[in-house]
């Protein structure tokens, strides 16, 4: 089969299974039916996927497939298709694994859900995929736009599933608006684009300016989907949706879109150091924020989400620096061992039946499996040595050693002391320690839970292994080697790792836990949007009430009345009487003979 035709069936398949889901409504409603038919679509295009992989490997050619979209007059505005080649096939694969084994881990993790809860679950995730695969194989910026705003939506769907829960609902809302308003950004960027180039094109090539205009309002766009800073604020409310949802929408679905994006877009951000330059210091500056809050969570899913939002940071601060290839590579790492650590996170919460650290502890003898994939996970994230976050963080960090950049480096590596930091603190307080109320009656998860973290923990290993394939696939230069950054990391791995033992081994809180905790609940980034929320748009919402009631409504019905008025008082001069009508006549003589007069 030809690579279009795989591309295209990797692509269609999800949106094949939510279609049918949707129009038979039997399948939908009964719940489990609705699993498999979501199962069957993404193992399709899983292994279409693949396919397209062992293509490559057997030294396959790029290949675009497109046909004309939007015609206007004999031209064609843009053009709808695939797009295969080496930022492509991997993504895919990356998107398509993971969230298959997310589907299969929330076919247990789900089953106590009413039948046509469970089936709209399983119908959200399969229109989900495929919204994302237009993301992976999109041949220009318009059809992204296009995967972009679907997966938007999806998200939103799946972030309020349990629409009956006002703060659910509410972590919906709050999602859905925020990258919106970052989406009128892409929206710009694309029309700015096509007016200067009359193409959306990953290879347009418009004036300097230009380019800066159009990268930093697709950067606006990336801010929001990504959650970094300032508009981060929707990210740790969205674990109100199920666990496996936190699971896809952070490891490499949702909020890795931005990330690819840029990417993708990399010819166009090569023509603008100044949008690159403010890329690196947000990045910096989200990774750092990010990891500091996720030091006081107690709830494990909110550890994971200011997590997930500081690990994007490392990857914005490599493309900033200019550096695609290590923001590429650690996005596609940090996809396998986040989507591990929120699925085993997951086994945690379906065990112990709470998020609070403070419910679990003593879990690594009855939950092993769990516990090793947990462990896993979190070493990878800290950048341990071996484990596939420290190839991809290693060269991130190695992209801004030496290229004048050594502040945001400095910042970088006191984040990764952090996040080793935090996640030492987690696997302390959840498998270590005495055991809580909760924590004593629970047991190892089912193996439709742990098979699929022990699926993920393979690549959570050994994925960082593959850079230099990667590497050759999107053409970049790719060198393991022993130097400062390497050295300096690992040491805050081990560094963080040790001084978790000690303090939380102990008991003990982190330091600044306080000011810490304080910065989180009364978060000044979170009051800021809340203020300009009351006070901007509901103060310009009100004035704009007002003048619609009281000026524009207030001018129609004055016209109205008025005309009724008018009409209610004309009626009284017709009484129907010859000599009122002969009265007037006179009256009406007498007055044009005074007017002719009086000129």
């Amino acid at each position: 089969m030809s690579p279009s035709n795989l591309a295209i069936i990797a692509t269609v398949a999800p949106a094949v299974a939510a279609l049918l889901l949707l129009v038979v409504a039997p399948l939908r409603h009964k719940g489990a039916p609705a699993a498999w038919v979501t199962l069957l679509g993404s193992l399709v295009s899983l292994g279409s996927a693949i396919m397209l992989l062992l293509g490559r490997v057997d030294g396959g050619a790029d290949v675009r497939v497109t046909t004309p979209w939007i015609q206007e007059g004999s031209r064609a505005m843009a053009e709808i298709g695939v797009l295969i080649d080496g930022v492509s096939v991997p993504m895919l694969i990356i998107v398509c694994l993971v969230a298959l084994c997310v589907q299969l881990f929330s076919v247990a993790y789900m089953h106590d859900e009413p039948p046509r809860a469970y089936g709209r679950y399983f119908t959200l995730h399969a229109m989900f995929l495929f919204s994302m695969n237009i993301v992976v194989v999109s041949p220009n910026l318009l059809q992204l736009f296009a995967g972009w705003e679907l997966v938007g939506l999806t998200s939103y769907l799946l972030i309020g599933f349990y629409f009956a829960k006002p703060s659910a609902a509410q972590a919906a809302v709050k999602a859905f608006w925020m990258t919106k308003l970052a989406d009128m950004g892409f929206l710009f960027g694309l029309l700015v684009l096509f007016v200067a180039t009359g193409s959306f094109e990953w290879t347009s090539t418009p004036s300097a300016q230009v380019a800066t205009w159009v990268t930093a309002l697709l950067f606006v766009a990336v801010i929001g989907k990504s959650a970094q800073f300032p508009l981060h604020i929707w990210l740790p409310d969205a674990m109100e949706g199920p666990t496996p949802v936190s699971a896809l929408l952070h490891a490499a679905t949702m909020v890795a879109a931005g990330v690819f994006l840029v990417v993708r877009a990399d010819p166009l951000f090569a023509q603008a150091p100044e949008t690159r330059e403010v890329m690196l210091w947000v990045g910096t500056v989200t990774a750092v924020f990010a990891a500091g809050l996720a030091l006081v969570q107690k709830d494990i899913k909110k550890v994971l989400a200011f997590s997930t939002a500081s690990q994007l940071g490392y990857m914005v601060a490599a493309l900033g620096a200019g550096q695609a290839f290590a923001g590429f590579f650690h996005l596609g790492t940090h996809a396998f061992f986040k989507a591990l650590l929120f699925l085993a996170a997951g086994s945690v919460i379906h065990a112990v039946h709470s998020n609070s650290l403070e419910d679990m502890g003593g879990l690594r003898k009855k939950m092993p499996l769990t516990t090793a994939a947990f462990v896993i996970g979190a070493l990878s994230l800290a950048g341990v040595p071996g484990f596939a976050g420290f190839f991809s963080k290693d060269l991130v960090l190695g992209s801004l050693e030496g290229k004048g950049h050594w502040i945001p480096w400095t910042l970088l590596m006191g984040s990764a002391f952090l996040t080793a930091f935090y996640m030492g603190r987690v696997v302390i307080k959840a498998f270590w320690g005495n055991e809580s109320e909760k924590s004593s009656h629970a047991h190892e998860s089912g193996l439709a839970m742990t098979g699929p973290l022990m699926v993920l923990a393979i690549p959570s290993l050994a994925s960082g292994f593959l850079g230099g394939w990667l590497a050759s696939q999107v053409k970049a230069e790719y060198h393991v080697h022993l130097g400062l950054t390497p050295i300096v990391a690992s040491s805050m791995a081990i560094l963080g790792i040790v001084a978790a033992v000690v303090v939380f081994g102990r008991g003990g809180k982190a330091p600044f836990a306080g000011v810490l905790e304080k910065l989180d609940t009364f978060s000044l980034v979170d009051r800021t949007w809340a203020s300009g929320y009351r006070i901007g748009l509901l103060g310009i919402a009100s004035l704009a009430g007002w003048i619609d009631r009281y000026l524009i409504d207030g001018l129609m019905n004055f016209t109205g009345w008025a005309t009724l008025e008018g009409g209610a008082s004309a009626r009284k001069l017709q009484t129907g009487l010859v000599r009122d009508y002969a009265l007037m006549v006179v009256v009406g003589v007498v007055v044009l003979v005074l007017i002719g007069v009086l000129r």
